[in-house]
Order: structure tokens, then sequence, then C-alpha cells
């Protein structure tokens, strides 16, 4: 009896595992929140129930990308007004979009405490999905690294600016040291061709491999394409408005590989999104 409760729970939680990526860059203007829509929606277009959570928490642009119309948000959250369940907005493709606050002072300056309240808030989530992509703001902030840190995977977009570079460095030399996150998933973004992208990524692994204990792994090449700033004009996705073009056709590719990625089936010892499901697993195995 027990053993048959044990499976029926084990096979209940493992269809909840649900993959979580987190989309950041150090730098505002890489590309983070087209990549990460278009990510979401390729993702969709597979039959994967996805979720896009805007974690810009004061400067929210995801559902104004889509054009929107959002009447709660997460700050509704925070407040206790509402539940997760109930600010999400469905976006092109079945996507859902978990909405943060535009122009909102208060929203950018939670406490960690608040930051871990939001995180857990994810774990109440009653809607079933499959995949959650963390649209994190720009910087190097608090908020930042709690998003980044509670995600089982970090892509890191660079372009080709110093700036870009420096940035990224700096996040990764953050979450590395502060947080032991050792693995970072690098996309080049708006590069001529994969050369310039294989050059991007060998001048931030040089920096890296000299001075921190990390490990890059280069997993898309976007190239620069006009057709995305069509789309934003359009307030469409790329791979929906442009779905033949260069841009469109790489983030496809990243959609693809990013699904093979592994969920991992224990808790990483911090607080993460839907750490609970990690902790089941883990004492419904230990029953078996």
């Amino acid at each position: 009896m027990i053993e048959d409760q044990a499976s029926s729970l084990r096979r209940m939680n493992q269809s909840r595992l649900i993959k979580v990526i987190a989309v950041t860059g150090g730098k505002g203007g890489v590309g983070k929140t087209n990549i990460t829509l278009n990510t979401a929606i390729s993702m969709a277009k597979t039959g994967k129930r996805v979720m896009v959570l805007d974690a810009d928490l004061g400067l929210a642009n995801v559902d104004v990308m889509l054009g929107l119309r959002v009447e709660k948000n997460l700050s509704h959250v925070l407040s206790g007004e509402c539940t997760l369940d109930e600010v999400l907005v469905m976006g092109p493709h079945g996507v859902l979009i978990a909405p943060a606050t535009s122009g909102s002072q208060s929203m950018t300056e939670l406490s960690p405490t608040e930051h871990a309240g939001l995180i857990r808030a994810f774990s109440e989530l009653r809607t079933d999905i499959d995949v959650l992509i963390v649209d994190t703001a720009a910087g190097i902030s608090d908020m930042v690294l709690s998003f980044s840190r509670a995600s089982q995977d970090i892509m890191m977009v660079v372009c080709d600016e110093p700036t870009s570079l420096t940035d990224a460095y700096a996040l990764i030399k953050l979450l590395n040291r502060e947080h032991g996150v050792f693995r970072f998933k690098i996309v080049a973004n708006m590069v001529r061709n994969m050369r310039e992208g294989q050059e991007l990524f060998a001048k931030l692994s040089k920096v890296t491999n000299r001075f921190l204990d990390v490990a890059l792994e280069l997993v898309a090449t976007i190239p620069y394409d006009e057709n995305i700033r069509n789309s934003v004009r359009k307030q469409r996705a790329i791979v929906d408005a442009f779905p033949s073009s260069p841009a469109a056709v790489a983030i496809k590719g990243l959609a693809e590989k990013a699904l093979q990625w592994p969920i991992p089936n224990q808790p990483g010892g911090h607080l993460e999104f839907f750490l609970e499901q990690l902790i089941v697993d883990k004492a419904v195995g230990g029953q078996g």
C-alpha cells in the first residue's frame, strides 16, 4: 500500500517537473526580452506549456512588446490582493505571461525576503506548465541575482560591445563567487555571422578562465536581423511575423536545444523556483 502511494506520488511529481531558465545579460539593450519571448513562443509551438515571468519588476515590457492588455500584475501578488494564477495573461500560442509593473520605484526596491516571497509564490501555482522562462532586469541588482540563482539554467545574452562583455563578466563573477553558480549558457546576439559569435564567446571565456571557476557554453549565435526591429514595431514575435528570417531560425534552434537540457532531480541547497517538486521527488525516491 505504501509502495503504491509512493509510486503514485512519484508519477504525479514527475509529470510536474518544470524546466526553469533565466535570461539575463548584465547590460540593458542586448536583446534579452526578444530572445525570451521568441524562445518561449518557439517552445509553445512544439506543444509545450510555457510561461514567461517578467522579472524586470519596475520597468515591465514583456506585455508591451506583445500588445497585451494587463489589469493586474506581480505587485498585486506581493500585496496579497490576488494569487499568481489570477494575474496571468495569455500571449501568442498559449504562452502565459506573469506581468510586472511599469514605472514603480517600490517594486525595484524589494527586499531579499520579498524576492523570496515571489519565488515561493510559484510553488502555489495551479496552472500546469512545462517551462518557466524568467526575463530578468538589466544590471547586477539583488533582484537579478535572486531570480537568476533560483533558476536551473542561466542564459547570459551578450553582444559585440565592450560594455556588454564587461557587464556580463561582472554578473557571472557575482553569481559565481557570492552564490556558487558555476555553469552559464551564453547566447551571442546581434552578430554578423557565426564566426563573430564564436569570437565574442572566446573573449568572454578568456577572462572567465583566467579569474573564475566557471564553465561557459555557447548555446546560440543569433544574427543581426532588421526584421527584429520590424517585428517589435508590429508588437509581434519575429518567429511569428518573419518565421524564415535568420534570427527567427536561430532562435527556433535555441528553443529546440533548450528543451533538451536536463532538469535537476534534487534540490541545489538554496531557494529555487518550484523547490517543493525536487524535495517531494527526493523524499518519494527515498521511500521507493
